[in-house]
């Protein structure tokens, strides 16, 4: 009987292992550019992927469109760009059925607090969790990047830089545009300081990092000039760890 038992949990367990996936999400401090774009490509392991692009933020902008297909257009994949200002009688496949068949969903610049909004609305943020459980690469700049954290400093709403609540994929906080918006360094480490967020990533415009299951598994810049950021709190000061990048070529 013990026996029995023993050969079904190693079953179970070969059969989970078999058929889990590696989870990649690859956030930049600004929006996709051709080095990002060739290791999305690189990270589907196919020669010519299926990718997708979110413009939410933007509010499904021509011109976020157009920048996009300018981007990729030389590109081996197969692109595509999924609205949200949509209608049924227009289009006819759901969400889950377009999100849940490309390799790698690309999201855009613009308002995250809006866009989050949407998806909650939409149910694509459950959508892109299932995605990313797929083994479906999740990637993006600026509001493309905080969406994936748990939290961090936003442009959405008027006057000021202010919290905005991400999907939590990523277990820290996160800054984009370190290096771009000269308020951002300082209310992202106040925020730190206060225990506002938890400890997390920064980036610099044109640096990210490519997460593997939930941990850093390759930083990358286009130059030395832009950097990435781990910053945490030690014995009550705010401490600014610089990471070493690989620079992309």
């Amino acid at each position: 009987m013990k026996r029995i038992i023993l050969l079904c949990v190693v079953a179970a367990f070969i059969s989970v292992s078999a058929f889990s996936q590696d989870q990649y999400i690859f956030p930049s401090g600004s929006g996709p550019n051709k080095l990002f774009m060739k290791e999305i490509i690189k990270l589907t392991g196919k020669p010519r992927p299926k990718i997708l692009f979110l413009p939410t933020a933007s509010g499904d902008s021509e011109r976020s469109i157009k920048r996009w297909n300018d981007l990729v257009s030389d590109l081996s994949i197969e692109s595509s760009v999924q609205g949200v200002w949509i209608s049924s009688y227009r289009q006819k496949k759901t969400f889950e059925e377009i999100l849940l068949n490309v390799d790698a969903i690309v999201v855009g610049g613009g308002n995250t607090l809006n866009m989050m909004a949407i998806w909650k609305a939409q149910g694509i943020d459950k959508v892109l969790k299932e995605a990313l459980e797929k083994g479906i690469i999740l990637a993006g700049g600026s509001a493309g990047s905080l969406c994936w954290f748990e939290n961090g400093t936003t442009d959405s709403r008027p006057k000021e830089l202010s919290v905005v609540e991400g999907l939590g994929f990523l277990p820290f906080s996160h800054s984009p545009h370190y290096d771009g918006e000269k308020f951002r360094r300082p209310l992202y480490e106040k925020n730190i300081e206060k225990g506002i967020f938890k400890a997390g990533y920064a980036m610099d415009n044109n640096a990210g990092i490519i997460f593997k299951n939930g941990k850093p598994f390759k930083i990358v810049s286009i130059d030395k000039k832009h950097n990435n950021y781990f910053v945490s709190l030690k014995n009550g000061k705010v401490v600014e760890e610089k990471l070493e990048s690989i620079i992309l070529k």
